[in-house]
């Protein structure tokens, strides 16, 4: 998935997202810049959806939300909304009406690499997510093989990284309470 500034003039957040309403792609906005997004390889929807219906399963009846790419997050310390592969919230004011487009208190997020993408996963797009208070954990998952980075927050400045590999290690993510081997994210997920 990669990326293409859409337009030359700043929008205001809010003109951004009366535009996404009805917009037939999907776009990120970074400070007043649209930028389109492309589509994603086969692997990387299998992995997203095999993450989301893990995670949707596991969170049933808990009162958290789980959402998959379409779903975007707002950090409003930094200006931007981006749409995370997937992400959870458990805030009950990201439920309400007004809330519908865009959350603001994910607990996790989770991005599934992309060659085009994954530098800015690893840098701009971490560095905004780390602005959201409620983000105890972010998530990236290779889909080109057994691989997962898991940064976890310690405190306000300061996240461990842990890193997975092969399809029978486990991974806990603390934020949601979920245990599970690494080959739970890649079914029916073929490596050449």
């Amino acid at each position: 998935m990669g990326y293409a500034l859409l337009q030359d003039n700043y929008l205001t957040p809010e003109e951004y997202l009366e535009g996404e309403q009805f917009a037939i792609e999907k776009s990120e906005y970074v400070r007043g810049e649209v930028y389109a997004m492309a589509g994603a390889s086969d692997r990387h929807v299998k992995v997203s959806g095999n993450a989301y219906a893990l995670i949707k399963m596991h969170l049933r009846g808990s009162g958290c939300s789980t959402y998959i790419a379409d779903m975007k997050v707002r950090i409003a310390a930094d200006d931007t909304f981006f749409y995370p592969d997937v992400m959870v919230t458990c805030e009950p004011s990201d439920q309400l009406a007004e809330r519908d487009y865009a959350k603001h208190h994910p607990k996790l997020i989770i991005e599934v690499l992309s060659p085009s993408t994954e530098d800015k996963d690893r840098g701009s797009k971490f560095i905004s997510y780390r602005k959201l208070a409620s983000l105890q954990e972010y998530l990236l998952i290779d889909p080109r093989k057994y691989y997962v980075e898991l940064f976890r927050r310690q405190n306000e400045d300061e996240w461990v990284l842990m890193t997975r590999s092969g399809a029978e290690a486990t991974l806990t993510l603390n934020s949601i309470g979920l245990t599970c081997c690494l080959a739970d994210f890649y079914d029916d997920v073929r490596f050449d």
